[in-house]
Order: structure tokens, then sequence, then C-alpha cells
């Protein structure tokens, strides 16, 4: 098939790449620097006219340069380094063997060629040969040999382009590679926000919105996890941009480890983005023919405001990162046995809890932390992956078979990259834990880190845990990290390398599990949602969104999480109440439709529940599998903003346009309330649809124009859920 989306100009030396509705292009010029000249809505012809040349006083020039005219400082790059004259933010820092921070990056040749490039090692974007299409752009450094190449790749229909870079020594002699980027964005012009999601351990993804202004703003990770406190992945939206209008740019870092990005408006207005690896305990050595891969970043650019960002995001990662058996299937509504027993359990209480979700219509129990070793709380037995049988009073393979001839399928939770020091592995292999010789480390939750940058330590635990999974029919593993990174020392790595090698190392395990079970659903977890990101999706198709469970926050998490994650990927669950981690009570009505935008499950023991609870729990899961295709399939639309609006309303709207989902929690209850007006989007224009319980027929432009009025209803945190199916 002949290449149709990247264009290379030979006279002008001009890339131009195209998607279905977005451009972006460059070009290579007279003196061999790669500029960056335009992302954004379609365009034809040469962007170079935007490019203006003047003496800018004290910004410098290239040393065989005639005239004071020409300054990287000032002009718009794909790729910049230190040590051109560019005093603004790097996306590539090396020093060389004499100690010089130093690398000028020349164009020294590119090919294109049919299909999504892979990263050796690392999560990316995946695509078939005629979906997708690569550009891999060669730079060089005359003096140290040093070469990048960059690495693009364009899928037309999802409005996808992807970065990546692979930094090689060319030369002789070591180099040290001190900060590393994958994509860097400039904007000539113009005033922008930042949109980027924080937050803390149970109140993940929290959306801030500032002006970028003349500084530079810095988020990321040191957490040796992506985080719950910034997550990889932001937003540069034009000053006016809403829901659905204006211009907006969406970058997305692949990756689990520390990142960091940074923004910055420099003195002329330009506006520079750049995402890559956080340079704090980074320090890449690259002796002759070696190579680091830098983790790619996806790049999505809309002109009609978050909504359609959010859709192509959307699609991309759970049709082009997601992978395995369940990528495209209905995922087994769980009940999980943490909050229904805590460490509190044996075997009895898990066969209670698989008759219980049978009798409900559940299709699988999953046996929380507990199981293994000298396991009764959280101080001990991390790293002995042997099951306590005296603990369940029988064998796994008993309890496993127990709990499928209940009628449910079996599941369990691990957390392979941990030690305890209170453990028969400690006691054997001290040094296979971080931490720095002749200190004491740092504790988290009484446990230590092991080190997965190590081979045979990966080897020796995924050598345990396939012990376990061979004991019966495992179906679902919950793959859990309770604890941040830290005493960063290995005895095989240099220590600026380990936090790099520990990510390879955990994504090497995750694919050996994955070949070895592809029949397996691996559920991703850290502490919650402190490691939610596209590059654990590559592994693990659903992430517990978050250790809160509380239905009105998470409609807040859920809402975060949505601008750039498919409902697909978030494991939302129902819990008891008063709720474990805020003491809130809210209705089993409203947890049900808050956890049914998400993976849907429970977190209670059903043994509690009254006969009443019991019924609707099966209702619950009766209309969750009726509308399961549509949650996870469907376009999700946000509504409302849950931090600034009186309720959360969201909709689904299936790709046909033939149905959609309503669902409407409301956050805020005062005396004699007015009405709200929620204004559905994404139908059929001149379509007439029909609510499914009340019979009432609706014109879309009615329902997109108008909306519906809230019901108004007595009591907290009330809800509701409304199917509309076009006649």
């Amino acid at each position: 098939m002949a290449i149709q989306n990247i264009k290379y100009d030979t006279e002008n030396q001009l890339f131009t790449l195209s998607t279905k509705n977005t451009s972006y292009q460059m070009k290579v010029d007279s003196r061999g620097f790669l500029l960056h000249l335009y992302y954004g809505a379609r365009i034809s012809g040469s962007m170079e006219y935007l490019l203006t040349y003047y003496d800018r006083g004290f910004s410098g020039n290239p040393y065989e340069e005639e005239t004071r005219t020409y300054s990287l400082d000032v002009l718009p790059q794909e790729y910049p380094t230190l040590g051109t004259g560019d005093y603004r933010s790097s996306a590539l820092i090396v020093r060389n063997a004499d100690g010089t921070e130093n690398c000028v990056l020349r164009y020294k040749e590119h090919t294109i060629r049919q299909g999504k490039y892979s990263l050796r090692g690392l999560p990316a974007v995946y695509a078939k040969a005629q979906e997708a299409e690569t550009l891999e752009i060669c730079l060089e450094d005359a003096v140290s040999k040093a070469e990048v190449r960059l690495l693009y790749g364009v899928l037309w229909e999802e409005d996808i382009i992807t970065r990546s870079a692979v930094i090689v020594n060319g030369g002789d002699t070591e180099i040290i590679i001190e900060k590393a980027g994958s994509a860097c964005v400039d904007f000539l012009y113009g005033n922008y926000d930042l949109l980027s999601f924080y937050g803390r351990h149970a109140m993940e993804r929290n959306r801030q919105r500032s002006r970028i202004l003349h500084n530079n703003t810095v988020i990321g990770s040191r957490r040796g996890a992506s985080s719950h406190q910034y997550n990889p992945a932001v937003i540069i939206a034009s000053s006016d941009a809403t829901e659905d209008f204006g211009s907006c740019y969406g970058m997305v870092f692949v990756y689990s480890g520390n990142f960091q990005f940074e923004v910055e408006k420099d003195q002329f207005g330009l506006t520079r983005a750049v995402m890559g690896l956080m340079p704090e305990q980074f320090h890449y050595s690259l002796g002759q023919g070696e190579e680091l891969v830098v983790p790619e970043t996806i790049l999505s650019y809309s002109a009609s405001g978050f909504s359609l960002l959010s859709k192509n995001f959307h699609r991309c990662i759970r049709e082009h990162v997601c992978r395995g058996e369940y990528r495209d299937q209905a995922r087994p509504i769980l009940l999980n046995s943490w909050e229904a027993a805590y460490f509190d359990f044996d075997g009895e209480t898990i066969v209670g809890l698989a008759k219980e979700a049978a009798e409900l219509g559940l299709d699988m129990v999953v046996m929380d932390d507990g199981w293994f070793g000298k396991r009764d709380d959280d101080n001990s037995g991390l790293g002995d992956w042997e099951v306590n049988e005296k603990k369940l009073g029988c064998s796994l393979k008993e309890l496993i078979s127990r709990v499928t001839d209940a009628g449910v399928r079996f599941g369990i939770w691990i957390e392979p990259e941990m030690i305890s020091e209170d453990s028969e592995l400690y006691r054997a292999h001290p040094d296979w834990a971080l931490q720095i010789p002749g200190r004491k480390p740092v504790r988290s939750r009484n446990q230590l880190v092991l080190d997965f940058s190590r081979k045979e330590v990966r080897d020796y635990i995924f050598h345990a845990i396939c012990g376990v999974l061979d004991q019966g029919e495992v179906s679902y593993v919950k793959w859990d990290m309770n604890r941040s990174l830290s005493d960063i020392y290995s005895r095989e790595n240099m220590a600026g390398k380990v936090h790099y090698q520990y990510v390879l190392g955990v994504y090497d395990f995750l694919e050996r599990l994955m070949v070895r079970y592809p029949k397996l659903l691996i559920e991703g977890c850290c502490g919650g949602g402190g490691r939610f990101d596209a590059g654990m999706m590559y592994y693990t198709p659903q992430i517990w969104c978050s250790d809160n469970t509380d239905a009105v926050d998470r409609l807040r998490i859920q809402y975060g999480t949505s601008f750039f994650y498919p409902i697909s990927v978030v494991g939302s669950h129902v819990s008891a109440v008063p709720n474990h981690q805020t003491g809130r009570t809210t209705s089993l009505k409203t947890r049900g439709i808050v956890a049914m935008a998400g993976t849907f499950g429970y977190e209670l023991d059903p043994k509690y529940l009254s006969e009443e609870e019991r019924e609707e729990i099966r209702h619950q899961i009766k209309t969750y599998k009726k509308y399961e295709e549509l949650i996870r399939n469907g376009i999700y639309y946000r509504l409302t903003d849950p931090f600034l609006d009186s309720c959360a309303a969201w909709l689904f709207v299936s790709e046909d346009k033939k149905r959609a989902l309503l669902n409407i929690v409301v956050t805020e209850l005062h005396g004699n309330m007015e009405v709200s007006f929620i204004k559905l989007k994404g139908l059929q224009k001149g379509a007439i649809y029909r609510e499914a319980i009340s019979g009432q027929r609706y014109a879309a432009e009615a329902l997109m124009e108008a909306g519906l009025p809230m019901p108004v209803e007595m009591g907290e945190y009330n809800s509701c859920q409304m199917e509309f199916i076009a006649q």
C-alpha cells in the first residue's frame, strides 16, 4: 500500500503528517536544523511562511551564521537540545566524556514506512499495517556522533500522532543522558491554558486549569510510579476552550514510572511543551553502540473542545493500546473480598462469598490480600508467594474448585514488586530489596521494594507466582503496588538507570504473564489509581481507579479520569455504607449508577444486606449487563462539571446513535431548589428518541438544545438513569 499520510517535499525538505482532521508539519532548514512549523486543523501547503527572522539582541547565533537574524533561541523546534544557544526547556541533555553538556543535532536522513513502529521493551500504540504509517528522522551531533532517531506514528482514522525517540551513542566514548523527552510541541503564538490532573491517594485526577504565563510550569513524578499526585496526561487549550468549543491539544505519556511535563511561554510569546522522563535521579550512560528508548507520547488535537479530544484518546487507548483476551469483551462482574473481610478470612469465608455472589448473579469472586505466607496484616509476608493452607483450611486447588462449583469464577490478589522485612524471602535475600548499603531504608506500609531491574529477582518472583496460578483455574489477577520507590541503588545497575530499568522490568514480567496465561484478566492497581496510565493499560486492560469507593468522591475522580481514559479501563465498584473511606452514606441506587461508569463490581459482604437490597443488586446486575456493550464501547460525554455544578451528569451514546444512556447524580440539595436542565449530546439530528421507561418521545434537537429538567427529589445524593432509543 502506498504511503498516503506522511509526505516529504524533497525540494523544500518539508514533512507533512496528516490525519483525518489534523496536520503536523516540520522542515529541515538550510542549516540542517529540524524546525517545527505547525500542528492543528487540516491545512494544505507549506507553513514555513510563519517563521520570522530578526536580530533578537542577546539571542545567540550558530557559529557559521554571518548575520544575527537566525537564532535557535527564538525558533520553534522538533527536538530542542542543550548547547545550541536555545535557553528554553530542552528535550535532551547529553553529558559528554569530557564532562561538557552539549549536543547540536542536525538532520542526517529519514525513512517513511507503512505500519506503526514498536519500541523495544516498552508499551506503545499499535495498529494494523494499513491503519498507520511511520516516519523516522535521524539527527546527529557532528562531534560526539550521538544520534537521535525521532519516531512519528500516524493513525489517520483516530486523529492520533505518536512520538518517541531512540538515542544512540554512535561515538567511541561513553556519553550520559541527563534528560530525555519523547515529544516537544512549540506553539508560535497564542494564549493557552494548561489542564492537568492532580491528586493524592484516594482522591486522584482532580482537574486543574491554569493560564500558561511567562514562566516554566512543571509537573511530574519522582515516586517510581506515574503517581496519585500527577497523571502523565495534559491538555493545552485555547483560553476560550470548553467541552464543545475551541482548540485543544492532548499529550499522554505511555509510561508507568517517573515522568516530567513542562510548559513555558517564552520572551517572545512562543509556548513550548515537553513530555518525557523525569531528569531527577536519571543519569543514563551509553557505551559505544548502546541506545536509550524514550517512552512514547500520544498526541491528538481537537478544534471542537475537550469532548472530541476525549473521544480520540478513548478510541486510541481502547483499540490501539489495550490488548489481550478482554480487550473487546465484557468484563466479569466481580465481588472482591477486601472491604468484605480485609485480612480476617479463611477458605470458608471465600466460599461463602462465592455462594452469595452466584445467588445474586455475579460472575466472579476475588480473594484479596492475606492468603499467602505469614500475612494477617500488612506488616509481613510480602515475597513469600506460597499459599497459607493453614489459614485457608484447605489447598488453593480445593478452594478454587469449591468456588467454581458454587457457580462463579475465581480471582486472586498479588503484589509481586514488594517485599516485607518480616519474610522468608528477605531473610534469604536482603540484597534483593532496593536499599542503599550502609543506610537504613525508608519504610512505607512496613514494606520495601524488590529490585525489578534485576532479572534474577524477576525470574524468582515470576516462577513463584506461576506456581500459585497453576494450582487451579484462576481467571483474574489483581496486580497491586502499595508504596513508592526510594533508596535507589542496585547491585547491577548504576543508580541513575534504576528507575527506568525497574519499570522495564515490570513490563517484562507482565508481558511474560500475558504470554503464559493468554486468557487471564489482569487488573492493575497501585494503592488504587497511583499507576493509572496508558503504559499499564498495554498489559492490564482495566485498572482499579481509586481505593476510594465513596460514590460522591468517585464522581470527581471518574470525571477527571474520563478526559483521557476510556470507561472500559476504569475499575469501579459498589461498596458498603457508611463508606469505609469517608463515612458517607449514599443510596444503593446511586452507588450502582456511579459504579456503572466503569467495569462494575462489588466491595462488600452480601450477608449483611437486607432482602430488599439483595433484590436491588440483582436488578443492578441485570441492568449493567443490558447496557454493558453501550457503556464499554459507546461515545462518552461529560454533561456537567461535578466540581462546579450541583449535579454530575454523563451520557453514553452508541456509535450508530440509536441508543443513549443518561446518568445523573444530584450532589447539592437546598430548600425550594431551582430546576436544573441537562442538555444531551451526540444524538442523531432529525431523529425522535423514546425514553424507555416513561415512553415519552423527544426530538433529538430538543434534547440537545433545550435539555431535560432534572428530577427534584427530597433526600441527599439522589440519582437517575434514563435510556433513550431512536425511533
